[in-house]
């Protein structure tokens, strides 16, 4: 009795477990609403009817094919059209750079191009260590190319490449065209008239009170193609895309440039938020940025440029800002561009704290010098006269350059110590961070790839708002009294009674005097 008491336990416990997992293989998926139950006899049901050779090895591709049977009716006909992504996109708008024109001639002249060789000026770079890769540079050489044909430019080559928090900045330095600066001026002249106008109008219908606040006066913007205005320059995101030219740099701009720390987002048009407030948005930022850049890096092998002869300046002593190619340059061994920084020199203008590169008098307007002159005699000058202030020199030697924070400005090398007779010296700036140069032979080129910030120490400290000014300042004549208390006002107003009873009688006495003299 014991032994088929046990059995039939046993067969109950058998008939529970295969009930629970015939349950949970009926239980249905979350994703799909189907159970493996139905599943497999579908399947045991297909390899049935199939007899398939090899079953164990197809077992999985039946089925899936026994799930899509499940999907066939519920999917549509109609498929959705993969979306471009961004960089199908790219592709598309760089075809552009590999294709030519039709009517272009098949053999071409041998003419000076106004492009270097960026493929020399690149290996020499990956040489030197700094690089954008082959595949880049020759993209942005065919960029450099489009934009000469587009804007019909004398000279260009490439600056260098700012990098930004949501993209980066290609930068392209190009020679003035004639005729670009009178279209400068006479936009920068168009909003003054309106100013004009609109002030004008304002006074005639209704004059407003007049403040005696005099703002100090605007420093003059240096002209197209002189001082830190002597170049254009174009950006673009990405090579193909079109090149935006960047507007020229006013002296207060600079300024401000110099005191604050912002790094780039790639969009031209992002305000620029700052203390203290920058006039301007990013284009005019990262144009400021690129003067102070350029101002600070730009170096040569010492005698490669010599200083341009001008008429008539013999006798002024205003720094040039003109240098030439010198024919008679044959090169500086490599090993002693490395070894010392006095055969490198700077061939861009320094910029004053003014934010320009030749000083101003602000003192004089410009329509005094004629009238100063015809009464020189009489006038002496003024005491207050402001002292000029005068930059390095073009041409000076990079061991002039001062240390800030107890750093080198500069760090030098070979590209390589092993083979030193084919190597090339690279010039790095500790000052500007991502701005290089190299010269090997009788060919130098200068270089920036960074964030367009300066090196500031061990950390930035921004600058702190001024004081509030004193709304007016206190004495005797402003302050304000205390109220009098009852006695006093008691006091006071017996005195007005008094007075004027005695102001009554005097009046009375007078009448009286009057009136006897009539009789």
């Amino acid at each position: 009795m014991d032994a088929s008491n046990e059995t039939q336990d046993r067969r109950q416990q058998r008939m529970q477990s295969a009930a629970s997992f015939k349950a949970f293989l009926l239980k249905n998926s979350t994703e799909s609403n189907l159970n493996l139950y139905d599943h497999l006899t579908q399947l045991l049901m297909k390899v049935m009817t199939e007899h398939p050779h090899n079953a164990v090895d197809v077992i999985e591709d039946m089925s899936r094919d026994v799930k899509r049977g499940l999907f066939h009716d519920m999917q549509s006909t109609l498929r959705d059209l993969p979306q471009t992504t961004a960089a199908e996109l790219l592709a598309e708008q760089q075809c552009s750079l590999f294709s030519r024109p039709e009517d272009a001639a098949q053999e071409e002249e041998l003419v000076e191009t106004p492009l270097p060789n960026v493929s020399e000026i690149g290996f020499n770079l990956e040489q030197a260590g700094v690089s954008l890769g082959r595949e880049e540079m020759q993209r942005i050489f065919l960029a450099l190319k489009q934009l000469v044909e587009s804007q019909a430019l004398p000279r260009c080559r490439l600056w260098g490449k700012i990098l930004g928090t949501q993209s980066n900045y290609i930068v392209a330095e190009a020679e003035c065209r004639e005729g670009e600066e009178d279209e400068e001026q006479s936009a920068d002249e168009a909003p003054e008239d309106e100013d004009r106008e609109a002030e004008t109008q304002e006074s005639e219908m209704d004059p407003l009170p007049e403040s005696t606040y005099k703002p100090p006066p605007v420093v003059p913007k240096e002209i197209i193609g002189t001082g830190v205005n002597k170049f254009v320059y174009y950006v673009c995101n990405e090579p193909g895309l079109p090149w935006v030219k960047l507007p020229s740099v006013s002296p207060a701009q600079i300024v401000v440039a110099r005191q604050i720390r912002k790094f780039f987002t790639g969009r031209l048009d992002t305000p620029i938020v700052s203390y203290p407030p920058f006039p301007g948005n990013e284009a005019n930022y990262l144009r400021a940025q690129i003067a102070r850049i350029s101002a600070g890096t730009q170096v040569s092998p010492q005698g490669f440029y010599q200083a341009g002869e001008e008429e008539g300046d013999e006798e002024d002593e205003t720094p040039r800002d003109s240098y030439e190619v010198n024919p008679d340059f044959e090169g500086i061994p490599v090993t002693e561009m490395v070894e010392s920084l006095s055969f490198w020199v700077h061939h861009v203008q320094h910029i004053l704290q003014q934010g320009r590169c030749t000083w101003v008098n602000l003192t004089v307007k410009p329509g005094e010098e004629s009238y100063e002159e015809g009464e020189s005699d009489e006038k002496e000058e003024e005491p207050d006269e402001p002292e000029p202030e005068v930059g390095p020199p073009l041409l000076t030697p990079l061991s002039q350059d001062a240390e800030m924070f107890n750093s080198p400005p500069w760090s030098s090398k070979l590209s390589s110590a092993l083979t030193s007779q084919h190597a090339v010296a690279v010039l790095r700036s500790n000052l500007w961070p991502g701005a290089y140069a190299y010269a090997t032979g009788k060919k130098f080129e200068n270089i920036y790839i960074g964030w367009g910030v300066k090196y500031a120490g061990e950390g930035y400290i921004p600058s702190v708002p001024p004081l509030p000014q004193k709304e007016y300042p206190s004495g005797a004549d402003i302050t304000e009294t205390l109220d009098p208390t009852l006695e006093e006002e008691q006091m006071l107003q017996e005195a007005l009674e008094e007075q004027q009873a005695a102001q009554e009688e005097m009046e009375e006495e007078e009448e009286e005097e009057e009136e006897e003299d009539d009789d």
